[in-house]
């Protein structure tokens, strides 16, 4: 009797279940597992799902088409932590792919992914939240919910982290995030810049690249760059560049260091600390193309500020700009004499540069490289605008030929450019003189002819500079200019309109250069011109006049009369008054038509 209930006692409850382990082979069981009331079989069956998932974009795919998502989504906020954490981390591996992306974003997952970053949370459920918000956030729909649902805050938190992973997914979500200019004055507000710099001590480079990247989008803005100058951060971005070992982040930290340049009020602190002149240093002696490429870009865009120029004058970076120069990288090249056009603005530097830069900028003009070419002739012009020095300078250097040879580059740029310099050296009568021996009338034929309102302003301009010379208007006329100036006339730019104007005032002094114009219909355009009152303008109506005076014919036809000043001479015809609008006929023309019993032409043959 003892050993029979001993037995009973043993026996488990008839309604218990005994375990069974399931063993699935095909992702598809694993799916349908999802649905399980059960915590181990929800556990393991995600854990079976970031195995497969974690394979390859394929076995994502795959999961997308059973309806993997959808299910897990519902998982996110289970009760249990490891059902929870297994799921969290199926979707931070499978949000690497564009399809699965845009099925989380369907599902709107961002407010629950927020809700795992939670301080009390499991560290593994931090990394895979974060790791999932960071894929999502490269699209600008998902920006705007993580901002709207709070996620900035808890993101920035856990850059502190003791979590590498953690961190790093953090701040390249942050890194997303901040593309957008909504963002970038959020973080600021939430104090991202300490936490920031304290990555940038961070062992793992990787983390150190996202953190200088995010400073960089940042620090465009000018209140971050003052908190940044305030938490000592230049100190910290100096230290870096003054490490040898961490040459692989010079290059990103001297471009968060060139945002700061572009503020007069940082740039002084930089001054001041003697950052600017380590800076220099360290640029000075770089070799590294990217590096000095990216300061030279930096130059630019801070000397936009007249202020800031005059900082850079004073830490003598014309110096450095001008070794660039001497560089194997066009890029580095290109960059340089653009920083070097900037700096023109600058009286002082514009001396120093234009002396010393002159002859290597007229050397560049005879590169292969087209955009090195424009470069360095937009820097020519700035540095001989409005400099009789400088543009003495570039004929000492033997640049006019190089520049006549730039008139056929491919690039506008290039060519409106050259023409600046060409006639900026116009002013000097021996270098007009030798501009004139090398064709220069015959060369603006062409670009009178460009569709690039820049390069028709510039070579109408020319023509009126060089156009003062009776040869000079005799070769463009010979050179078939005349044409395409006179349809510059018609222009709807109104500097090119302006300039053709002025340009055909000058023409119309030579007697035989008015009549052809008058033929093209020069007279007729600018008659119309000067009945707008909007396309009118002070070179129009004397361009007109001057024309009349040295086309007697055509004046008597349409004004009906002389002035005193109009002397007729040999030639001189009157074949009645021509209607506006109805072409003039030459004598050749009317000697061509037969005889009517209409007005009589009377022609004045000595």
């Amino acid at each position: 009797m003892g050993k029979k209930a001993k037995k009973e006692a043993e026996s488990p409850p008839k309604d218990v279940f005994d375990p069974v382990l399931i063993e699935s082979k095909t992702p598809a069981t694993a799916v349908l597992m999802l649905s399980s009331p059960e915590n181990e079989v929800l556990a393991k069956a995600c854990d079976a799902l970031y195995k497969f998932a974690s394979k390859g974009d394929d076995n994502k795919l795959t999961l997308l088409g059973l309806g993997a998502l959808e299910h897990l989504y519902k998982l996110l906020s289970h009760e249990d932590p490891i059902v929870r954490r297994n799921t969290v981390m199926v979707f931070g591996i499978m949000a690497s792919n564009h399809d699965v992306r845009k099925i989380l974003r369907e599902l709107d997952v961002t407010n629950s992914l927020i809700s795992q970053l939670a301080p009390e949370e499991d560290v593994v459920i931090h990394e895979f939240a974060t790791l999932c918000l960071a894929h999502m956030a490269v699209e600008y729909t998902t920006k705007v919910k993580i901002f709207e649902q709070g996620g900035l805050e808890p993101l920035i938190r856990l850059l502190g982290s003791p979590d590498p992973d953690v961190k790093k997914n953090s701040v390249e979500c942050i890194y997303h995030l901040v593309q957008d200019f909504q963002n970038r004055a959020a973080v600021r507000e939430l104090n991202v810049i300490p936490p920031l710099l304290g990555l940038l001590e961070s062992e793992y480079p990787v983390i150190q690249l996202l953190a200088l990247q995010t400073l960089e989008v940042i620090s465009k803005d000018r209140e971050t760059r003052i908190i940044l100058g305030e938490n000592k951060g230049l100190d910290c971005l100096l230290n870096i560049l003054e490490n040898n070992e961490l040459s692989d982040l010079h290059i990103e930290t001297l471009a968060v260091l060139g945002n700061c340049l572009e503020d007069a009020h940082t740039l002084q602190l930089i001054q001041l600390t003697g950052g600017l002149k380590k800076l220099l240093s360290f640029l000075e002696v770089s070799t590294v193309p990217d590096i000095q490429k990216n300061a030279a870009k930096a130059i630019t865009k801070a000397a936009c500020d007249a202020e800031i120029r005059k900082i850079f004058h004073w830490e003598d970076i014309e110096k450095f700009l001008l070794s660039l120069l001497e560089t194997n990288s066009d890029g580095v090249k290109v960059a340089a004499s653009q920083a070097i056009s900037a700096m023109c603005e600058n009286i002082d530097s514009k001396s120093v540069l234009g002396l010393q830069g002159i002859p290597q900028l007229v050397r560049l003009l005879s590169s292969d490289n087209e955009e090195v070419k424009e470069a360095a002739v937009t820097a020519l012009t700035n540095l001989t605008t409005a400099s009789p020095r400088n543009a003495s300078v570039v004929a000492e250097a033997k640049g006019i030929e190089p520049l006549m040879n730039t008139l056929n580059a491919r690039r506008d740029g290039a060519v409106a450019n050259a023409i600046a310099v060409l006639t900026n050296l116009s002013l000097q009568e021996p270098s007009r003189v030798s501009i004139q021996s090398h064709g220069i009338m015959s060369a603006l034929a062409g670009p009178l002819r460009s569709t690039n309102s820049q390069v028709q302003s510039k070579a109408a301009f020319a023509v009126a500079a060089f156009g003062c010379d009776a040869d000079a208007r005799t070769e463009l006329r010979n050179a078939g200019g005349l044409g395409p100036l006179t349809a510059l006339l018609h222009a709807k730019n109104e500097e090119v309109r302006r300039n053709a104007c002025w340009a055909v005032m000058i023409c119309a002094a030579d007697k035989r250069s008015a009549v052809e114009l008058c033929r093209l219909g020069a007279s007729d355009i600018l008659e119309e011109i000067n009945l707008s009152t909007k396309r009118k303008n002070k070179f129009s109506e004397v361009a007109l006049e001057k024309l009349l005076d040295n086309n007697l014919p055509l004046k008597y036809s349409r004004m009906g009369y002389l002035s005193s000043s109009n002397i007729i001479t040999n030639g001189f015809y009157d074949c009645g008054q021509t209607k506006h609008g109805k072409k003039f006929l030459s004598l050749e023309e009317l000697s061509k038509q037969e005889l009517t019993d209409r007005q009589a032409i009377i022609f004045i043959n000595a």
